[in-house]
Parts: C-alpha cells; sequence; structure tokens
C-alpha cells in the first residue's frame, strides 16, 4: 500500500459518502469534480472514487490503481487535508 492508513480491512464506500466532509472545505458540492489520479493518471468524477470514512479521518483511493489521492482530518480546532495523491482537481462552473 502507499499510505500509512491502512484502509485494507474496510470495504470502501462511493466518493458520495466523502462529499460532506470535501464540501465543508470546498465551500460547495465536490461531488462532481473531477479527480485526476497521481499514480495512474486516471480522472474519475468524485463520487466515483472509493471513500474510507474508519481510518483517522476520510480517506479517497482511485478506483483503478488503490493510490491514496485525499486524506482530510477535522478536529475541533483545525482542518488538516492533503491532496498530494492527485495530480489535479477540476471543478465545474
Amino acid at each position: 500500500m502507499n499510505s500509512p492508513i491502512d484502509t485494507s480491512g474496510e470495504s470502501a464506500l462511493d466518493g458520495s459518502a466523502a462529499a460532506g466532509p470535501f464540501a465543508d472545505v470546498f465551500a460547495g458540492d465536490v461531488s462532481a469534480a473531477v479527480v485526476t489520479c497521481g499514480g495512474c493518471r486516471s480522472s474519475a468524477v468524485f463520487a466515483e472514487q472509493h471513500a474510507y470514512l474508519g481510518a483517522p479521518g476520510t480517506v479517497l483511493r482511485c478506483p483503478g490503481c488503490d493510490h491514496v489521492l485525499a486524506r482530510l482530518v477535522q478536529t475541533p480546532t483545525e482542518v488538516w487535508l492533503d491532496l498530494s495523491g492527485s495530480s489535479s482537481w477540476r471543478f465545474p462552473l
């Protein structure tokens, strides 16, 4: 695996399950955003990514290669957002 966050024991949900926490950070609906994987370079809408909600925070993985695309952790005082596993996010206007 390419992440220190072990999601191997969890069943993946579709990205819609993670849309709420990400919408809070991006201040809008993210389900139609197109995310390009930094690993295999495939692109898919946010709602088609694999979401894991049981790790510390929310983890999105590429449905094609399982590469970690994004991690989001909210604490009472901060939001931590790591998008380093994705090469781009494209939002429709």
